[in-house]
C-alpha cells in the first residue's frame, strides 16, 4: 500500500528521555521495508508455532475460540479466525478502497496517459496467472481457486523493492504501486462477483442503504469522520449477514469519504497568518489557547477527510491488521501431506501462476501496450525492470491467502493452497530482488 513516510518535525522541541527509547521504533516505521519485515516475522512465527509441540494451541486459539458480540439480529458469534478475516480485513479493504479512490482522482490512475501502463501490466498479471491455474485444474474440484494467483501483496512487494536500494528507478516504484492498486481493484471485483454464495436480499438492502446514506452525508458536506465510521459498522454487519463478503463494505464505504479539503490555497496561508498573529498578541492564556485550537482546526480543514483517514489507518493496518492476519492464516503444518501436496494440480497451478504467470503476464501485456503505442515506459525504466516488478507482483501472500480461504473454506485443500502460496511468494520475492539488484 502506498503511503508517505513519517512526518517531518517543523518545530524543534526539547529532547525527552522517552525519545531515546522511541526513536529506533520510529525510524523503523519510516522505512518502506518495515511493513514487509513485520509480515515476514509474523509468518515465520506462525509456521514455527504450527509445527511445534504446541501446534494444538495454535489451532485452538484461532479456530476454536469463539467471540460473541451484539444482541438479537445483530448478534455475531464467530471463531477468532473469522473475526480476523471478516472484521480486521474489512479495515484493510477500507484502506485499499481509499488508496484506489485517491489514485483515480489525483494519482497515477487520474489520466489515461498515467493509467495506461499500470492497467496493461495489471491485466496481464491477472489474466495469465488465472489462465495457467485454470489450464492445470480445469474440471476438478480445485478450479474454484483460479483467483488465487491473480493477487499481489503490495506491502511485501514494496518492502523488497526498497531493499534493492538505489539501483531501482523511482519511476519503477511508482509503477509498482499503481500496478498493485489496479491488481487490488481486480481482486475486489473477483471476490464480489465470483466468491459470493447465496445472497440474503433484506440484509444486502440494509447494507446498500447505509452506503447511500454515507454518500448523502458526504454530499451535504459533513467533514468529521465518525459519522462515516458509525455507518460503516452497520454496513459491515449487514453485508456479513447478506452473504456478500463483509470486507467489501470497507471498499464501498471508502468511495463515500470526501476527497476535497475544506480550506485550500490562499485560505490556508491567510488563515494561518491571522491565527498566529492572534496567538502572538494574546493577552492571556485562554486567548492563546483559543488561537492554538483554531490553528489545529485549520490544519484539519486543510486536509481532505480521505487523506486524514488514510494516514490514520495506515499504521494500524501495517502494524496490526496484516501481521495478525499473517499470524492467524500462515500456520501451515509441514508434516504429513503438506509438503507432498506441492506436486498436486492445485499447488502447481498456484506456484506456476504466481512465479511464472505474473512476471510473464506483466511483461507481455506491457510490451503489447508499448508496441501498439497505447502506453510508454517511464524514463529510465527498461523491460528488465518491468520483469523484475512482475516477479515482485508474484508475491501473492495476504490477498492470495484471503482468496484461498474464500475458495476452499476449512477443507484440506486450503492447507495445500497456503503452502503453495508461501513457497511461490518466497521464490518470487527472492528472484525479483536478485534481478533488480543486478540491474544497472
Amino acid at each position: 500500500m502506498a503511503h508517505a513516510g513519517g512526518s517531518e518535525r517543523f518545530v524543534p522541541r526539547p529532547r525527552r528521555p522517552i525519545d531515546t527509547i522511541l526513536r529506533p521504533f520510529q525510524e523503523f516505521e519510516r522505512r518502506e521495508a518495515s511493513g514487509g519485515i513485520l509480515l515476514l516475522a509474523a509468518t515465520v512465527v506462525a509456521l514455527i508455532w504450527a509445527n511445534s509441540p504446541w501446534a494444538g494451541s495454535y489451532t485452538s486459539l484461532f479456530n476454536k475460540t469463539y467471540l460473541t458480540l451484539g444482541v438479537g439480529w445483530l448478534q455475531i458469534n464467530k471463531p477468532l479466525l473469522l473475526w480476523i478475516n471478516d472484521g480486521l480485513m474489512a479495515i484493510f479493504f477500507l484502506l485499499v478502497g481509499l488508496e484506489i479512490k485517491r489514485e483515480i482522482l489525483v494519482g497515477e490512475l487520474s489520466s489515461r496517459a498515467k493509467a495506461s501502463l499500470p492497467i496493461f501490466a495489471a491485466l496481464g498479471g491477472m489474466v495469465i496467472p488465472a489462465g495457467i491455474f485454470a489450464a492445470l485444474n480445469w474440471g476438478g474440484e480445485t478450479i474454484d481457486g483460479w483467483g488465487i494467483p491473480m493477487a499481489t501483496d503490495i506491502a511485501f512487494a514494496i518492502g523488497i523493492l526498497a531493499l534493492a536500494g538505489s539501483r531501482v528507478p523511482v519511476a519503477l516504484k511508482v509503477f509498482l504501486v499503481a500496478f498493485a492498486i489496479v491488481d487490488d481493484l481486480g481482486a475486489i471485483l473477483v471476490i464480489a462477483i465470483f466468491y459470493t454464495d447465496k445472497i440474503v436480499l433484506p440484509a444486502l438492502g440494509i447494507g446498500l442503504a447505509g452506503i447511500i446514506l454515507a454518500a448523502i452525508v458526504s454530499r451535504v458536506g459533513v467533514r468529521a469522520l465518525w459519522p462515516y465510521l458509525l455507518i460503516g459498522v452497520v454496513v459491515w454487519v449487514a453485508f456479513l449477514k447478506s452473504g456478500v463478503h463483509a470486507t467489501l463494505a470497507g471498499v464501498l464505504l471508502a468511495m463515500t469519504i470526501p476527497h476535497r479539503a475544506w480550506v485550500t490555497g490562499s485560505g490556508i496561508e491567510q488563515g494561518g497568518r491571522k491565527i498566529l498573529e492572534a496567538a502572538h498578541g494574546a493577552s492571556d492564556e485562554n486567548n492563546r489557547q483559543a488561537a492554538l485550537t483554531a490553528l489545529g482546526d485549520l490544519g484539519r480543514d486543510a486536509q481532505a477527510p480521505l487523506t486524514r483517514l488514510e494516514h490514520g489507518l495506515h499504521p494500524f493496518v501495517m502494524w496490526v491488521v496484516m501481521p495478525v492476519f499473517a499470524l492467524a492464516n500462515a500456520g501451515v503444518s509441514l508434516a504429513g501431506g503438506g509438503v507432498s501436496g506441492l506436486t498436486s494440480q492445485l499447488s502447481l497451478g498456484i506456484i506456476l501462476g504466481l512465479f511464472v504467470g505474473k512476471p510473464l503476464g506483466v511483461m507481455l501485456f506491457t510490451w503489447i501496450g508499448v508496441k501498439t503505442r497505447l502506453t510508454t515506459l517511464p524514463a529510465g525504466v527498461t523491460m528488465r525492470h518491468i520483469f523484475g516488478a512482475g516477479l515482485l507482483g508474484g508475491i501473492g501472500f495476504t490477498m492470495s491467502i484471503f482468496i484461498a480461504s474464500l475458495a476452499f473454506g476449512g477443507s484440506a485443500l486450503l492447507e495445500n493452497a497456503k503452502l503453495a502460496i508461501l513457497l511461490a511468494s518466497l521464490v518470487s520475492g527472492v528472484s525479483g530482488w536478485l534481478l533488480l539488484r543486478t540491474t544497472k
